[in-house]
């Protein structure tokens, strides 16, 4: 169906909004010479669009009982069963709500998007049923992923299965909530800010935030094309080893993967630990936020390198501090034009855009902006004034330093394999009463960055293991490696988890 042509007024709209002064006389010669573009928009809606595969047969998804939800960790359950053979044959795999599954209702944790059911299977997911999986429903997460707690998704808090008044974390917190539970062997996790690895803390499971770029994010919705990625969950170092195996690699459609190179993840867990280069990081110890029982806790797990063989010495990275301040102009200023003004997608990158998933969202968050959790709509606020008065100085500041603080971290790792650090400063904290102050909603949102934010920024491979509990709440414990060696990070893990029980540790 053609568009309709812009006409006059419209035309004097636009004009005014951005500070012009043009005649009633002016727009109409303007909307004359636009006849031309119309007749090429009116063609493009003749034209049919290249989508991406959907292979595997399925059912509609469909919305749980609250008595077989007690976390309310599931947005919807399904069953698509992948190819009858392949290294994920017999595994159930829980999806983040942020990812295309074709026929399957897809909500991103926000009521803007509510009703939307996509056409396509993101990469991962064709990707998965191409090696015998079986995806098993659709996890909650956070209002547009913006929240490291688990208690603004439009669905209501996702509760910790080891004390369900606490949070599971966010903003994969119904992918790490139903892992710790034992519903699922495997799950998807999206992360720009640690949202892989943040709910992984938090419930006890493990979780890669692998280098950026590796894993294609084509068919999920993006917040900033620089801080993107989608990464594995589950409850062991092999299954999230295993689950990378299938879903790394290019897929010629994600301008994110520019120089990427996959390894032999499995291979790597069998290395062991003897002779691995432990550096920990002491700027990754005492935040002002930090619980000294986390400290500690993370800092007596360290021990069992000392006991494999590695070697183990505190080093200092004083940029890290700064990593969570750079993170915070990209995100706040990138998600801004990307996540909101530019409807999910934006412009200026090739790759594969899920228009009806645009169009779905755009139409949402423009009719109901309302309805935006109030960390989004701080995040707007802030993004919108810091772009219209400071003309994206910062934002480009921030990217400028990226490679500084890239560097800094790059510098430690030549000489050594891994990083380690708490993942999170402080426990699972209580989820904010419904009817708590905007200041309480929001800081519960996003108090808990400072660790994991920093590799975001830097692209650096991060892996969250659980590394004891301390009255009865898990510590997570963070691996980092050099850029697309994420097979020693993997290794480390292994041969921490071989190392013995977490829960006893």
């Amino acid at each position: 169906m053609p568009i309709q042509a812009p006409k006059p007024d419209q035309i004097l709209n636009i004009a005014d909004d951005f500070g012009m002064e043009i005649s009633q006389e002016d727009a109409e010669s303007f909307a004359g010479l636009m006849t031309g573009l119309k007749a090429s928009y009116d063609r493009l809606d003749e034209l049919v669009e290249p989508t991406l595969p959907v292979k595997y047969a399925r059912l509609p998804g469909y919305r749980t009982a609250p008595e077989d939800n007690p976390y309310n960790a599931w947005h919807c359950k399904c069953e698509i069963k992948g190819a009858a053979s392949g290294p994920l044959q017999g595994k159930r795999l829980a999806v983040k709500d942020n990812v295309c599954v074709a026929g399957v209702p897809m909500m991103n944790g926000s009521r803007v998007l509510e009703g939307y059911v996509p056409e396509v299977d993101a990469t991962v997911i064709t990707r998965i049923l191409d090696a015998g999986g079986t995806i098993v429903g659709k996890t909650t997460c956070e209002d547009l992923c913006f929240s490291g707690g688990s208690h603004t998704s439009k669905l209501g808090p996702v509760r910790n299965p080891h004390d369900p008044s606490r949070s599971a974390g966010g903003s994969s917190s119904g992918s790490g909530a139903v892992l710790a539970s034992g519903e699922v062997d495997m799950a998807l996790g999206g992360d720009q800010g640690g949202s892989v690895r943040m709910p992984g803390s938090w419930c006890g499971v493990y979780g890669l935030k692998p280098t950026h770029g590796l894993v294609p994010y084509t068919g999920i919705f993006p917040i900033e094309l620089t801080l993107d990625h989608c990464g594995p969950m589950a409850n062991s170092t092999a299954d999230c080893a295993l689950l990378l195996s299938v879903i790394a690699g290019r897929d010629g459609l994600d301008p994110r993967q520019v120089e990427t190179r996959t390894q032999d993840y499995m291979a790597a867990l069998e290395q062991g630990g003897d002779g691995l280069k432990v550096a920990v990081v002491k700027e990754g110890f005492g935040h002002p936020e930090s619980e000294d029982v986390v400290d500690e806790q993370v800092r007596k797990a360290i021990k069992q390198f000392d006991a494999m063989g590695a070697q183990v010495t505190e080093i200092s990275i004083p940029m890290h501090k700064d990593g969570y301040h750079i993170w915070s102009a990209i995100i706040v200023e990138g998600s801004t034009e990307l996540m909101i003004k530019g409807n999910g997608f934006g412009t200026n990158w090739d790759g594969h855009y899920v228009t009806s998933l645009q169009d779905a969202y755009a139409r949402g968050w423009r009719s109901r902006p309302d309805d935006m959790a109030e960390t989004v709509k701080m995040v707007l606020f802030f993004g919108e004034y810091a772009r219209r008065y400071y003309h994206g100085r910062y934002y480009a500041k921030a990217q400028n330093l990226r490679r500084a603080l890239r560097d800094a971290y790059d510098r430690v790792l030549k000489d050594y394999d891994v990083l380690v650090m708490p993942t999170l400063p402080f426990r699972a904290t209580k989820i904010p009463a419904p009817d708590c102050s905007r200041e309480d909603y929001v800081g519960r949102a996003l108090d808990m960055l400072t660790n994991t934010s920093p590799f975001d920024v830097s692209g650096h491979p991060a892996m969250t293991v659980p590394s004891g509990m301390v009255d009865g709440l898990p510590v997570g414990m963070m691996l980092v490696g050099r850029r697309y060696d994420d097979a020693t990070v993997l290794r480390a893990a292994q041969a921490f988890e071989s190392s013995g029980d977490w829960k006893s540790m």
